[in-house]
């Protein structure tokens, strides 16, 4: 019988998709960096046919396809694909003051709006209810509104307390039909009703752009004729199943950089640093904490929307192999050629001059290649741009390092060659082996992970924490972790401030590594 003991892990980037294959051991057996196409599935289809192609008659062995894509942010910041969304609001007369969609761009907000409603409902910090449901209304406005895609129900403190959200959800499906889909802001983010809300609705809208997806992901690996469960990465750096990623398709959002912090995490054997990704197109700079992603404690813009669900601490510069260098002044960006660098730059005989291109003269070695000569005026403006890349770089270290200057910096990504060897206000430099591919092999290695948030009494503390870990690692378990292996990995209690009584929020977050093959794993569908 043969051994299962393989793993691909692709990522899609602006520029490159790259793709790796992991043994049992950890140890990378392959990988490729191939150009991403517009379509985004011809860069996964012909990264993956390259790994499996290098290690031949052992692709019998490969058992999961792990993913991280940047299709959902494209989606929204593109207006591609979106479907039309229904809202109903729990919170009515408390929160009625700001309509759902506040902030929202014009052209976002018609293209995804169905219709929406401020309803009785929600619950005040302590759990009491604000008003009572009103089922009636429910039904009158859904009956009310035209064609839609999707609901979405968002109920104050809905996290904590989830039963009138459910309530509603089992109304609708009853009402229209079982098949209905309906999404919960409970599932989505922690407390804070308008960021909560928001991505309750991009999440709603995104469904057919996931299914899309998913559909594109099991396509590849059956045209390979891999016997091969597939798996999305996640913004913590944890994967989720299938079947959870076409329900959640928002969390695939921060899906890249996180997958780059684990992957330099893994490849360079630190679990505490700073890590700078730098690619064709950006550099994205995070932070590791035990091995995780920091996670951001502030509210995130998606295509200029506010929204609340965890994601990265990343700090994203327009600094990339790719970076258009002004041939007059020297100023870096904000264009870059991406994945036309191999036409365009000056090392590969192109006319324009790219960051790659003020490495190289700076004497970096780029695959044995040599810069063709410039006139005087071009290599001083490359040289001014390397200096601004390295100012920048330098900037969002100390941003990110909150003082300390004992981190180190893990550098990782094909554009890597652009961190000089020392940077102020860093640590040492380290540059792992595979370091190129740190993305792919991120969402190699990446354990199933939920999470959960509870709000309580200071004096129900440990009940609040136990409940919230209990729903943490059922979600684990539905994102594909073995139930057998599954853990809390980190718990964060917030005080809540303005409540009558001491309270506090707890959010628990699990992981664990992936069920075996006929476990409990998401399905192919």
């Amino acid at each position: 019988m043969t051994e299962r003991d393989l793993s691909v892990g692709v990522d899609v980037g602006g520029t490159n998709t790259d793709a790796v294959v992991l043994d049992d051991s950890g140890a990378v057996i392959a990988s490729t960096k191939e150009p991403t196409t517009d379509d985004v599935t011809g860069g996964i289809r012909n990264s993956v046919a390259r790994v499996l192609q290098d290690i031949g008659e052992d692709r019998a062995r490969v058992s999961r396809v792990m993913l991280g894509t940047t299709h959902a942010t494209n989606a929204i910041v593109g207006r591609r694909g979106l479907g039309k969304v229904a809202m109903i609001r729990l919170g009515a007369p408390a929160a009625t003051e700001h309509p759902p969609l506040l902030g929202w761009p014009d052209d976002l907000a018609r293209g995804i709006l169905a219709g929406s409603a401020m309803l009785g409902g929600g619950h005040m910090v302590d759990g009491t209810p604000i008003s009572p449901l009103d089922r009636d209304v429910v039904l009158r406005f859904l009956d009310g509104l035209g064609s839609f895609d999707a609901v979405a129900i968002a109920g104050i403190f809905s996290p904590s307390y989830p039963d009138q959200e459910l309530e509603v959800a089992a109304l609708i499906r009853e009402h229209i039909g079982t098949d209905t889909r309906v999404f919960l802001s409970q599932d989505i983010g922690p407390t804070g009703l308008l960021e909560r809300e928001n991505a309750t609705l991009l999440n709603a809208a995104l469904y057919g752009v996931a299914h899309a997806v998913t559909d594109a992901l099991v396509t590849v690996v059956d045209e390979e004729g891999l016997d091969a469960v597939p798996f999305f990465a996640q913004n913590d750096g944890t994967l989720m199943s299938l079947d959870f990623a076409a329900q959640y398709p928002v969390l695939t959002i921060g899906s890249g950089p996180a997958n780059s912090i684990r992957g330099a995490a893994y490849l360079s054997g630190v679990e505490n640093a700073i890590v700078v990704d730098v690619g064709g197109t950006t550099s994205d700079l995070g932070v590791l904490v035990n091995g995780f992603p920091r996670e951001s404690t502030l509210p995130r813009e998606i295509g200029g929307v506010r929204t609340n669900f965890r994601m990265p601490d990343i700090v994203s510069l327009g600094v990339g192999g790719g970076t258009v260098v002004n041939s007059a002044t020297g100023a870096v960006g904000p264009g870059s050629v991406g994945y036309r660098i191999e036409q365009e730059a000056l090392l590969f005989g192109g006319t324009t001059p790219t960051l790659t291109d003020a490495a190289m003269l700076a004497g970096a070695s780029i695959g044995g290649r040599s810069l063709p000569t410039q006139r005087p005026g071009v290599r001083a403006a490359l040289k001014t741009a390397l200096t601004t890349a390295h100012a920048d770089l330098e900037s969002a270290v100390e941003r990110l390092s909150l003082g300390r200057t004992d981190l180190p910096l893990v550098v990782v990504g094909g554009g890597g060659f652009l961190v000089p060897d020392t940077l102020p206000g860093a640590g040492e430099v380290i540059r792992p082996g595979h370091g190129g591919v740190a993305n792919a092999v991120g969402a190699a290695i990446s354990l199933a992970g939920g999470r959960a948030d509870q709000m309580s009494d200071v004096e129900d503390r440990e009940a609040a924490i136990e409940s919230a870990s209990k729903a943490a690692i059922d979600k684990a378990i539905q994102a594909g972790a073995d139930p057998l292996k599954v853990a809390v990995v980190d718990v964060v209690e917030t005080p809540i401030t303005y409540s009558a009584n001491p309270a506090i929020r707890v959010s628990v977050k699990a992981a664990g590594p992936l069920a075996r093959l006929g476990s409990a794993v998401g399905s192919r569908t």
